[in-house]
């Protein structure tokens, strides 16, 4: 192990991870094709990959996440009107209008316009400074752990699965970053972190890393996003009632995470832990295998430590923690993209772009909890910029809010303790169920059987 992790941070120069000139080619997601303007050799139009378009050969192996927010996504208006959109759309609406938002719209700016709003230092990675926030949680993860062992009572424990599962998350979050490459700008510093961190709880970095990346380059498309994207009326339909029941009743939709993991959404197959499966291509097999294999490292340990400690000891440290973790997941992941009280819209086809997909996306309010997950509420931004460090996140929203103008949705304020999401998760289960078959802009349906089940018990 010692001798993998001194090879994989190994000091050496690194290219740019992002692209980010003032000219020359610029990236315009459109239909099914990318199209290159600006650039002095013409157009050229290049198939669209299933998995988004990347500048990079699929021969080379890239640790860090590979999605970035294109330079530049048109809108079905077009690009010329440029800054005139800026100061006379959002910015200068009148009452009329802002009362006749139409969230499904294009928007009146560009990702470059957002871009250009954000203060150069935010996307500034500081390795340090995400070093630090590692060494903070695992220090506070086994501080607890330590505590609830020597105190050992039954007021205790129940404190102890609370935090410690919050922490698991909190570890989560910080090697989702590693794998959006901004931890640092050091691909191999980002894999090794990664690994340690997901591994530890039982994700399976690069698996995850790759399918996350396929989520973000795919955001708001009914058929081509990856997590929590809604169920076409035909699917929905050929669900079993007690799979189409359960899919909407708490709590069972905060335990799916270990279940997509292994066999992902309905209508889609592939497991995260087969180098085979259709999640990946051919060059990404080695680096599932790798996850994998560490995934089972852990799995080992964990049976090893059970025989140490014996199972229940174990179930108490380990296991109820990692369930809140996976509750925990599935709760803020889920309400990133639904349960807004405005009805947000999901796209097909003509109709999608980068732009408007990541537009769909939510903040929220976590109260105490906003620290302790790195601000991972700060979601917008995140979705259309990834690359951004978390500690810098809510200042670059700040800064982008007079872009973005009604397309942002200010988050309801929280308590210190989060409670209120749980209404608001209760609140879209009970009408967010299915899409349109057809249609380019679609919205949620409600299936009126469900609904009545879940407000008869």
């Amino acid at each position: 192990m010692a001798t993998w992790v001194l090879s994989e941070c190994g000091l050496r120069p690194l290219p740019p991870v992002f692209l980010r000139q003032k000219t020359g080619p610029v990236l315009c997601h459109k239909s099914s094709k990318v199209r290159f303007l600006g650039s002095n050799k013409g157009v050229a139009d290049l198939k669209f990959q299933p998995r988004g378009f990347t500048c990079c050969s699929f021969r080379e192996r890239k640790w860090e996440l590979r999605v970035s927010a294109p330079l530049r996504v048109a809108s079905t208006e077009g690009e010329e009107e440029g800054e005139e959109r800026i100061n006379g759309g959002v910015n200068g609406v009148g009452e009329e209008e802002v009362a006749q938002f139409d969230p499904g719209a294009p928007p009146p700016f560009n990702l470059a316009d957002i871009r250009a709003s954000i203060p150069k230092h935010c996307w500034v990675k500081d390795p340090w400074k995400s070093m630090s926030y590692v060494a903070r949680d695992v220090i506070v993860v086994f501080g607890l752990a330590a505590a609830a062992a020597y105190l050992n009572n039954w007021v205790v424990w129940p404190l102890y699965w609370a935090a410690q599962g919050t922490m698991f998350w909190a570890l989560f979050v910080l090697g989702h970053d590693c794998g959006h490459g901004s931890f640092s700008n050091n691909p191999k510093l980002n894999s090794v972190a990664g690994h340690l961190l997901h591994s530890s709880i039982l994700v399976p970095y690069h698996g995850w890393r790759i399918s996350h990346r396929t989520h973000h380059q795919n955001h708001g498309h009914v058929e081509n996003d990856e997590s929590w994207h809604p169920l076409p009326e035909k699917i929905f339909k050929s669900l079993d009632n007690v799979t189409r029941i359960l899919r909407f009743t708490i709590p069972f939709p905060l335990l799916a995470y270990p279940i997509y993991l292994w066999s992902r959404s309905p209508g889609k197959t592939g497991s995260h832990f087969n180098p085979n499966s259709e999640l990946f291509v051919h060059s990404e097999r080695k680096d599932v295998i790798t996850s994998t294999i560490c995934w089972t490292a852990m799995a080992a340990l964990l049976v090893g430590l059970g025989f140490v400690m014996g199972p229940i000891q174990l179930l108490k440290l380990y296991g109820i923690p990692y369930v809140i973790f996976v509750m925990w997941l599935d709760l803020v992941t889920y309400l990133h993209h639904h349960g807004h009280e405005d009805k947000l819209p999901w796209y097909r086809g003509e109709e999608w772009n980068y732009l408007r997909g990541g537009l769909t996306t939510v903040d929220r309010d976590y109260g105490w909890i906003n620290n302790i997950h790195h601000d991972i509420g700060t979601h917008v931004i995140h979705h259309l910029f990834p690359q951004i460090p978390h500690y810098h996140l809510i200042e670059a929203t700040e800064a982008a809010k007079p872009v973005l103008g009604n397309y942002y949705r200010e988050p309801k304020k929280s308590s210190p303790i989060p409670f209120y999401l749980i209404g608001e998760l209760v609140r879209s289960l009970k009408k967010d169920h299915f899409v349109s078959d057809t249609g380019d802009i679609v919205y949620y349906q409600t299936d009126p059987s469900i609904t009545s089940s879940s407000t008869s018990k």
